[in-house]
């Protein structure tokens, strides 16, 4: 009880530390359209991706004891499906059935799932996504997404959404994904290896991508299962782009087996000397729970990093678009101060001097300064402004230093988005309310998440058999509750922390 309590209490904290520091940030300067938290407040998730056929329905039958997804040889779903626990149902003399279904509009708006930040991909997407409730004790702590079926050529015009970017939200938020391949199709298919090669990797961690050959009791021989395995093992060199070929977890359907064996008259008797990694892949579906403070964590860590290097590279361009401006504006009043010199002079070589007031001549000549002055800030200084900012857009790779692998991939997802945020908004935004921001966000990167990391390192050092609390220890309190930014709307408390130099931008 003393460790679940702990956990809950280090869960809270992580959440209140990413709902008020990091989401309002998140929100104003568009790096995210939700809420961050509104991703990771619910329970864990393990996301199920494959080709069509790969047996992903029949798996998740067999892990929930129950006929929840239709199975067949041809793709038999094409939607999304959220499956998740009945707590308010139990079975009847053993039975798993569905208790409850809802469609994706009712997903999309319930603030208790965290998949508003979905709405982005539109209707057509909505009618392919569903809520089933099911009465399994397996999905006591966990849910599990089921997916369309990879195929081979089809676009998003024929989907009628992009479904990269939908998986890659999903994969976003879960804690685990499973890769189902199958015998007949062993990552052929073309948006497996957009999904492998380009989707994955840049919205989830290779240590929560588990591997799955299924069905291999479909093999006709070892020598056939070899064969399979060699090209997965190939194709997977080439969709990841990685040289060392992560495990592969080789499994089949006993129930499907069994069937295949009295259809076909024949067993394939080199399954015994295999094995069946079933249970194995079982049970890290069930052990994703136990990463999911851990996860929590490094979303933290991750989002805090990108939205830090975001306004990093938005304090670095307002800077030097207010250096501009100043140059500008000098010039300007530079020209207009020779303008008005060089017709005060003239004036004088003519001997038109002689004829006017000397005190209104001076008048005269200032005029022509201010009326220079006044016209180059309309005019000219628009103009070279628009050239910097056009100038700017065409090199964000200089507002900050990318010297090291991290930083080029926290660039790597943020670009687009500042990109995004400059064109929408000319360039115009707060100086003062980017370097509140930016020392905000810092300090949850340097401070809150060095005080979680310790948190679950003395979570794990106590090991699972701390039932009651003992004595002198209290719950977690991480002091995560550090000042949020100074935003329009919302007042900056006073911190007792020295602040962050933002000068060193």
């Amino acid at each position: 009880m003393y460790r679940e309590n702990y956990i809950d209490a280090l869960r809270n904290e992580l959440l209140e530390m990413v709902e008020r520091n990091l989401s309002p940030v998140a929100i104003k300067y568009e790096y995210s359209e939700v809420p961050l938290e509104t991703n990771i407040k619910w329970r864990p998730q393990v996301l199920v991706l494959g080709n069509y056929s790969s047996g992903k329905s029949t798996l998740i039958n067999d892990l929930l004891g129950g006929e929840i997804q239709k199975t067949g040889q041809a793709p038999t779903d094409d939607s999304f499906t959220v499956i998740t626990c009945d707590t308010s149902e139990s079975t009847v003399d053993g039975e798993i059935t569905i208790t409850e279904e809802r469609d994706g509009k009712y997903l999309l708006n319930d603030a208790e799932y965290p998949f508003e930040s979905l709405k982005k991909h539109g209707e057509r997407f909505a009618a392919h996504f569903r809520l089933k409730k099911v009465n399994s004790p397996f999905l006591r702590n966990l849910a599990i997404i089921d997916t369309p079926g990879m195929l081979d050529s089809i676009t998003e015009r024929d989907r009628g959404y992009n479904y990269q970017e939908v998986i890659g939200d999903l994969a976003q938020i879960a804690d685990l994904v499973l890769i189902l391949f199958d015998p007949h199709k062993a990552g052929t298919v073309r948006e497996a290896h957009t999904s492998l090669r380009d989707t994955l990797p840049t919205r989830t961690f290779e240590d929560r991508v588990l591997f799955v050959l299924n069905r291999i009791d479909e093999c006709n021989s070892l020598t056939d299962l070899l064969q399979v395995y060699g090209t997965l093992c190939w194709n997977l060199s080439q969709m990841t782009g990685r040289k060392d070929i992560p495990p592969i977890h080789l499994i089949y359907s006993r129930q499907a087996a069994l069937q295949h064996e009295k259809i076909e008259g024949q067993r394939n008797s080199y399954l015994k000397y295999l094995g069946n990694q079933h249970e194995v892949l079982k049970k890290a579906v069930l052990d994703a729970p136990q990463y999911r403070l851990d996860n929590l964590a490094s979303f933290a860590e991750t989002h805090g990093e990108r939205i830090s290097h975001l306004l990093e590279a938005l304090v670095s361009y307002k800077r030097k678009r207010n250096r501009n401006r100043w140059r500008l504006g000098f010039i300007g009043f530079l020209g207009g101060i020779i303008l008005g010199a060089g017709a005060l002079i003239g004036a004088m070589v003519t001997g038109v001097a002689g004829a006017v007031d000397p005190q209104m001549l001076f008048y005269g000549a200032g005029g022509i300064a201010a009326v220079f002055f006044l016209i180059w800030l309309i005019t000219g200084m628009r103009y070279f402004s628009r050239r910097f900012h056009k100038k700017q857009l065409k090199n964000l790779e200089t507002l900050t230093p990318l010297n090291n692998q991290t930083r080029r991939d926290n660039w790597e997802s943020i670009r687009d988005r500042l990109e995004a945020y400059l064109r929408k908004h000319n360039g115009l935004f707060s100086l003062s309310e980017a370097k509140s921001a930016f020392a905000t966000v810092r300090r949850v990167c340097e401070k809150g998440t060095k005080d979680v990391r310790e948190a679950l390192n003395e979570l794990a050092a106590m090991g699972s058999d701390f039932e009651e609390q003992p004595e002198g220890r209290i719950l977690p309190k991480l002091n995560l509750n550090l000042p949020g930014p100074d935003l329009p709307g919302r007042s900056l408390a006073a911190s007792e922390e020295a602040p962050i130099d933002t000068g060193r931008l």
